[in-house]
């Protein structure tokens, strides 16, 4: 489990996320980060959605571009954006030194989520967008379920596929999550870049 102030690096879509509040600083009601692009996202996040969290963003330095239920927006320095549960959304820099913060609300196991796919990043286990093979996909869409939701094929649709291809994966080696990912055990208050 991150610790605050704890960073991770994402080599592939150069994202790097700082933890400002964790789950244990909040008993698990929210996740706070700062998200900082090194440079231009190479392409867009998939669209998805939270079933269950609410996002909170706002931008620190630079824009951010946005597609949030269908409308595609630029967030300007300052402005901030809230997305409710259940809302498609995606979000990418078109250029470097964007930074925003980023509030979960409630936690939930996102800190694992964000370890999990910037190891698999780090380690050359994603495509050049970032995503894991469809095999490692499926093993964590499955286990991510409360956080994390593809906007498309339908939820029930996508549980189905993943209730098939999740048990091949994970007798394949593929794991929700490793503990060689989690940035946790640096010592208290030094911050640990991974």
């Amino acid at each position: 489990m991150a610790r605050k102030d704890e960073i991770l690096d994402n080599p592939v879509t150069g994202q790097r996320i700082i933890f400002r509040e964790t789950s244990e600083d909040t008993d698990g009601a929210l996740l706070e980060v700062e998200s900082v692009y090194t440079r231009p996202t190479p392409s867009r996040p998939p669209n998805h959605y939270h079933p269950v969290q609410e996002e909170r963003f706002e931008v620190l330095a630079g824009e951010l571009r946005a597609l949030v239920g269908g409308e595609e927006r630029t967030l300007k320095e300052g402005e901030p954006l809230l997305i409710p549960p259940g809302t498609p959304h995606t979000m990418w820099a078109e250029a470097e030194g964007v930074r925003v913060n980023w509030q979960t609300r409630p936690a939930l196991k996102t800190e694992e989520f964000f370890e999990t796919i910037s190891g698999l990043s780090r380690d050359a286990k994603t495509g050049e967008k970032g995503t894991p093979s469809l095999l490692q996909a499926a093993v964590v869409a499955q286990a991510y379920a409360d956080e994390f939701h593809l906007a498309g094929p339908p939820w029930p649709v996508q549980r189905a596929i993943f209730a098939v291809l999740a048990p091949l994966g994970r007798r394949l080696g593929y794991r929700a999550s490793y503990p060689e990912y989690a940035v946790s055990g640096a010592p208290s208050g030094s911050p640990r870049r991974v």
